[in-house]
């Protein structure tokens, strides 16, 4: 079995959008290994400044491959392609 990947989701408490792409991201996981981290950006001042306007935000190992809004299907599709290439 492939190693998961590295998903992290960054988004703020409150924030409908980031709620609803956690979910996606839990029923996606069902389907695709994946390990998320959920990241508040509230918590750091430079990940404040630099998603307060695109939340949510979603990365795999670093790189952003979504930004609001975010449609499950879409998502999956990147997910998958992803999945699909050998990783180091």
């Amino acid at each position: 079995m492939p190693a998961p990947l590295r998903v992290t989701l960054y988004g703020r408490p409150g924030c409908s959008l980031c709620d609803q792409a956690e979910q996606f991201l839990h029923r996606i996981a069902r389907r695709i290994p994946l390990s998320v981290d959920l990241v508040n950006i509230e918590s750091d001042d430079a990940l404040l400044q630099r998603y307060m306007f695109e939340i949510p935000v979603i990365a795999v190992d670093g790189a952003p491959i979504a930004i609001a809004p975010i449609y499950e299907g879409a998502l999956e599709d990147i997910l998958q392609e992803i999945a699909s290439k050998p990783r180091p």
